[in-house]
């Protein structure tokens, strides 16, 4: 892979390669899972944590001796074992199934996957003879001119009967690399009188081994193209999948459209009814009904239903915006909440502050949240009205109803009902609800 991240734990639409093969067998097998790793391999186990059990290969030496060194956890405990390649992440429970139907009602003591519908190279080939009868698997190193023009490849899915896999293991002489490969236990059965079968993928990509950037390139389109086909099968309109990317722990609710040019990733949600897109880029965030995110990204947001945001607009971490909120062009947004029915329309950033119900934030509105040494809330009340490129010096408090006029530097609290203007901003007008009545003091706020 030419990368220091193990090779298994490369992401395919969000997940990594082995956690697809663990998921695949748990899902076809409700028996305990074992990994076979290498020495450093704390990646790994950092991933999976303690959901599956762990072997370690102390020295790389093959599929055959990786497999060999889980004996002495395995032996005794199952007759039979499958037995998968950590990055095969395209294979699918219903191919495992199949591959453990087969294994059990003919009663062979070896079975495993094949497929004829993939490109050849770098896979072992599986050589027949007359009668169509397996003979031995092939590893393209190994392979004379003959036997790699075979279309039959190995497809590294196996089920073994234990009481002749252990003893067989050790038989396995190396190549001539110093590798113990675990396709030479086929040809091995069927010289023994062994029982050997194989089965077909329900895909042919299913068996892609992916071992560098290319091959993880093709996997990462195929898996991406069931996960559209599945949300489409479930009332999700995609415009245009070829250009829409979205990953395997994604959810989106029926009814909603994905325009051409977006990303959903991470642990996102999307409800129903949302149009999300053209040129959407959504990371880790929820979106309730109803929504609109068009052209802007979101990243560890939360939506409540019927909220628009973009074009152009950023999202980011630990922003939750209440409903009937409009969001428009040149915004942003960060660890902040937006009350409900709240107008932001344009060229405005709001950081660290809590904004009430109904406020209208103007055009190039900042709250100037950082001293240089520290974060300060600006706290915006119900009501309140913004004027355009108002600058809100945190920390600072706007009171219920308050108006700022266009330009003004907002220093201190700002009472509810008041309107402040200048810079620095000065009390211009104030209204006594009780009263019904409104002054206009001179001092300065």
């Amino acid at each position: 892979m030419s990368s220091r991240l193990p090779k298994v734990l490369h992401s395919v639409c969000g997940r990594e390669m082995l956690r697809y093969v663990v998921d695949a067998s748990r899902t076809t097998l409700d028996s305990p899972v074992v990994v076979v790793v290498g020495p450093d391999a704390d990646q790994i186990r950092d991933s999976l944590g303690d959901t599956v059990e762990y072997v370690e290969q102390a020295e790389p030496k093959g599929t055959g001796r990786a497999l060999l060194e889980a004996e002495a956890l395995l032996d005794g405990r199952a007759s039979h074992l499958l037995v998968l390649y950590g990055d095969t992440p395209l294979v699918t429970p219903a191919t495992l199934a199949r591959l453990v139907e087969r294994h059990q009602t003919a009663n062979t003591t070896v079975t495993f996957v094949t497929s004829d519908g993939v490109p050849t190279e770098g896979l072992g080939r599986v050589e027949r003879d007359a009668e169509g009868r397996v003979v031995q698997v092939v590893e393209e190193a190994q392979a004379s001119e003959e036997q790699r023009s075979i279309a039959e490849v190995n497809g590294g899915l196996y089920a073994f009967e234990t009481t002749w896999l252990w003893a067989a293991l050790r038989e396995i002489t190396p190549a001539s690399n110093g590798e113990y490969y675990l396709t030479d236990l086929v040809g091995m059965a069927v010289r023994a009188g062994m029982a050997v079968g194989t089965v077909a993928p329900d895909e042919p990509i299913e068996i892609l081994g992916v071992d560098n950037q290319v091959r993880l390139a093709q996997a990462e389109g195929a898996m991406r193209r069931r996960i559209l086909d599945s949300l489409m099968l479930t009332g999700v309109r995609v415009v245009d999948p070829a250009t829409t990317y979205v990953d395997a722990t994604v959810s989106v609710g029926p009814d909603t459209t994905i325009y051409q040019n977006t990303t959903l990733a991470g642990q996102t949600r999307i409800g129903s009814r949302c149009h999300l897109g053209p040129g959407a880029m959504v990371y880790d965030s929820v979106i309730q009904d109803d929504c609109k995110v068009v052209a802007s990204m979101l990243e560890g947001a939360y939506l409540e239903a019927s909220v628009a945001v973009g074009p152009y607009s950023h999202l980011r971490h630990d922003t939750y915006v209440e409903r009937d909120v409009y969001i428009g062009n040149y915004a942003e947004v960060k660890n902040s909440r937006i009350g409900r029915g709240t107008q932001m329309s344009h060229f405005s950033y709001i950081g660290d502050a809590e904004v009430g119900q109904g406020v209208n934030i103007g055009a190039g509105v900042i709250t100037c949240n950082f001293d240089g040494e520290q974060k300060h809330r600006t706290i915006v009340e119900d009501g309140a009205f913004i004027g355009s490129d108002t600058m809100l010096v945190a920390p600072v408090r706007i009171g219920a109803r308050a108006r700022t006029g266009a330009g003004s530097v907002v220093n201190r609290d700002v009472p509810p009902d008041t309107v402040v203007v200048g810079v620095p901003a000065r009390v211009l007008h104030r209204r006594d609800e009780s009263k019904g009545t409104s002054d206009d003091p001179k001092s300065s706020s």
